[in-house]
């Protein structure tokens, strides 16, 4: 009887010992994905920062060098420009036209896989160029983000008046 207690003792210690070893390894990964998810939250964060510091800087080829080749951009009141030519027309008109001041804010990222997506509102002025008239701007925007060997790249990105 006494053999059979301590072989159960000891069945029952090694069982507890792998459910144990599983949970901390489980647990290690959850960590792993959590980090991970941070990581690309981060870099898409840095991406968005990117593209206000090229609009603001008014460099169109900055600007169309953040989006992916096939990229979108659906500009409030204008057509959609669609692939890199169309983007970077698009944006040199505008800095033809305006100097931009705005600021980002970031409301949410969500990441999965190799697309994410974000949602900001920006704030700010612009001044047209021929008149020297400064305008506040108030926009609310949704980005569609790709990964494209290793980087975040803009893949579609929609704004329009927040008011």
């Amino acid at each position: 009887m006494k053999r059979v207690l301590i072989t159960t003792a000891i069945i029952i210690s090694i069982f507890a010992f792998q459910l144990e070893a599983r949970s901390q390894s489980n647990t290690s990964k959850g960590r792993k994905v959590e980090t991970t998810v941070a990581t690309e939250k981060a870099a898409v964060e840095k991406l968005i920062f990117a593209y206000r510091d090229a609009l603001n800087a008014s460099d169109a080829n900055k600007v169309t060098a953040l989006y992916t080749k096939d990229g979108v951009l659906m500009a409030s009141a204008a057509p959609t420009a669609e692939g890199a030519d169309q983007v970077r027309g698009t944006y040199q008109y505008v800095f033809d036209n305006f100097n931009y001041d705005l600021q980002f804010n970031i409301l949410e990222i969500e990441v999965s896989g190799n697309t994410a997506y974000a949602r900001s509102t920006s704030k700010g002025s612009f001044v047209i160029k021929g008149s020297g008239q400064t305008v506040a701007d108030e926009n609310r925007e949704l980005f569609v983000f790709e990964k494209v060997n290793g980087q975040w790249k803009i893949a579609r990105y929609m704004y329009n008046k927040a008011k």
